[in-house]
């Protein structure tokens, strides 16, 4: 390929490699595609070139389109910005007070704070943290989790579609796995760590609410087993309520993992007695977890027999509710944001 071609593929490989979201992936693809973009430019060219070597040149530059088209296809995974590292706890997002002289009031949401907890809880334990887009794609949200086209999830009673039957909010964090999973299928090992808020049409009441949050790892690595998921997810639960905590782990269903298991902790409200926050079961669940499904990592193009790994979702309100003894979900959803830390 001619000199020229070869520094122009090496420029444009880099800074597609580069690509974190998807602006600026279709900031680049402008730049190389586009009415004025580079390839165009060099289409343009071709009549400067001498007359024996213009057949060579166009074959180059057609190869070269070629290459350029597929590698940003591959980064289509990130057409929704769903992989933007998220901020660590000291990167502040208040405003500038300082600026204009102005006191510091207020403190941040119930919920941010256990997040920001949770963060800190696994950046020391080696994992990334990541943001995540709340419009997803049918094939992020379901079909790459396993999620069979039957399943009642899938339902527009149950599911909040922007534009059937492609586009919906998320109902789950999953979907910010299945991305993570595609995107570092030739990248592992894993380990990753989010949270954000889901959607689903729920019934509003003390514990449900349409509109809430979950915290979501993920690991694959090789060697992974049900006690490395046990093991975290119990430091997870003594760093926010301490080493006397009571957890149960009952077999769960879920379709993107196997096997499946629900940790549920003691109700914080009345002790196990029962109450209407637990339902009077004296437990309250806590999220969903397991081993990856082999399918899922298949789908996602990892070989199971050799890598293996974890997931777990948990519902991020009922873990700040526990750890702020607030009694109902609706006090963190309702808009009244008189806040006071010694009243929550």
């Amino acid at each position: 390929m001619d000199q020229t071609l070869e520094k122009i593929k090496s420029d444009c490989l880099s800074k597609i490699e580069s690509i974190k979201t998807a602006s600026e992936l279709e900031n680049l693809r402008i730049k190389i595609f586009g009415r004025n973009g580079k390839i165009n430019q060099l289409f343009s060219e071709i009549k400067n070139v001498a007359p024996e070597n213009r057949r060579q040149f166009g074959a180059d530059l057609n190869q070269l389109k070629t290459e350029l088209e597929e590698k940003l296809n591959d980064k289509k995974v990130l057409k929704s910005d769903q992989l933007t590292p998220a901020k660590s706890a000291g990167e502040s997002d208040q405003l500038t007070s300082s600026i204009f002289g102005l006191p510091k009031v207020g403190h941040l949401h119930p919920v941010t704070q256990t997040e920001r907890q949770l963060n800190e809880v696994f950046r020391k334990l080696g994992f990334s943290v990541y943001n995540s887009s709340e419009i997803v794609t049918d094939e992020f949200n379901f079909e790459r989790l396993n999620v069979p086209q039957e399943h009642p999830a899938r339902d527009m009673q149950d599911s909040i579609y922007i534009k059937e039957p492609e586009y919906l909010l998320r109902t789950q964090t999953s979907t910010i796995e299945a991305y993570l999973l595609a995107q570092k299928s030739k990248n592992l090992p894993l380990r990753a760590a989010f949270a954000g808020s889901t959607f689903r049409n729920e019934k509003v009441n003390r514990s449900n609410h349409f509109v809430f949050h979950q915290y979501q790892a993920v690991v694959v690595d090789k060697g992974i087993t049900m006690k490395d998921l046990i093991g975290t997810m119990n430091l997870m639960f003594k760093t926010l309520y301490g080493k006397d905590v009571v957890v149960r782990y009952r077999c769960k269903y879920y379709p993107e993992v196997e096997p499946g298991v629900g940790p549920d902790m003691q109700c914080f409200s009345c002790h196990g007695k029962g109450c209407p926050l637990c339902k009077y079961a004296g437990w309250i669940e806590m999220g969903g977890s397991g081993m990856i499904h082999p399918k899922v990592l298949q789908i996602a193009g990892i070989n199971p027999n050799i890598w293996s790994g974890f997931a777990f979702g948990m519902g991020l309100d009922r873990w700040t509710m526990a750890q702020k003894n607030i009694k109902d979900i609706r006090t963190l959803m309702g808009g009244n944001l008189a806040y006071k830390p010694n009243e929550l």
